[in-house]
């Protein structure tokens, strides 16, 4: 199975900005939908954003929407997460994934979770 290792967390002001990375470990990674989730403190994982095996499709969750941006380079089996405009309510830990089922808001996942990446918003 494929193994994922997010990074790019960290703590940032309400405004800021932040890239998320997600490495795989097989080059099998390129040809799969791939994506975004988060779960904030005493809250479900919810979708963020997802993109499809060649990019020519993305889903993003309507309140990230403007703000945040996926992407991949699958020369280098990487998928990004350009987080901007930070908001307080996007603090949570995030979780890239594969294998996803492209759905917007009800996109599932079949495949590898990450270990996921702390992201803190300060007001």
């Amino acid at each position: 199975q494929v193994q994922l290792v997010e990074s790019g967390g960290g703590l940032v002001q309400a405004g800021g900005s932040l890239r998320l990375s997600c490495v795989a470990s097989e080059r099998t990674f390129s040809t799969y939908n791939v994506g975004w989730f988060r779960q904030a403190p005493g809250k479900g994982r919810e979708f963020v954003a997802a993109i499809n095996w060649s990019g020519g499709s993305i889903n993003y969750l309507d309140s990230v929407k403007g703000r945040f941006t996926i992407s991949r380079d699958n020369a280098k089996n990487t998928v990004y997460l350009q987080m901007n405009s930070l908001k307080p309510e996007d603090t949570a830990v995030y979780y890239c994934a594969d294998r996803i089922r492209m759905d917007g808001s009800r996109s599932s996942v079949s495949g590898s979770w990450g270990q996921g990446t702390q992201v803190t918003v300060s007001s």
